[in-house]
């Protein structure tokens, strides 16, 4: 996953960034912010958008830890809904979490003992609404 998004067309905007020079035929170098410096500055002309500026418009930014490996961690935000998958000799408890950057349709069902592992403060109180 890169900034949020999955998929190898899922397009994403990330930021409004200035060109600094034309690097091909179809190619251009963006100033990137310090944080995004892992990322290679260089962008197919098919990846970039025009930016038209509307004075409702407002962009929040918000800072992703990149590691040297251009991938980041996500934590769910919230859980949606539970059940019980039933199996021939067992029963498994499965939640549907809420990603960061996603939208509700985007929502992934989880085991839940390996949430509640990972991400043990999203069961605090929460857990007795959804049943």
């Amino acid at each position: 996953m890169r900034f949020g998004k999955k998929g190898k067309l899922s397009s994403h905007f990330v930021g409004p960034f200035p060109i600094v020079k034309r690097a091909g035929n179809v190619a251009y170098s963006l100033w990137l912010p310090e944080e995004m410096s892992v990322i290679h500055n260089v962008f197919h002309a098919s990846m970039l958008r025009k930016y038209i500026p509307d004075p409702n418009h407002v962009l929040k930014k918000h800072t992703i830890l990149v590691q040297d490996e251009q991938s980041y961690e996500e934590k769910p935000m919230e859980m949606l809904d539970c059940t019980v998958k039933k199996l021939h000799s067992k029963e498994i408890s499965m939640v549907k979490d809420l990603w960061p950057n996603h939208r509700v349709e985007e929502a992934t069902w989880e085991i839940e003992k390996d949430i509640k592992e990972r991400y043990p403060e999203l069961f605090l109180g929460s857990r007795k609404k959804l049943l």
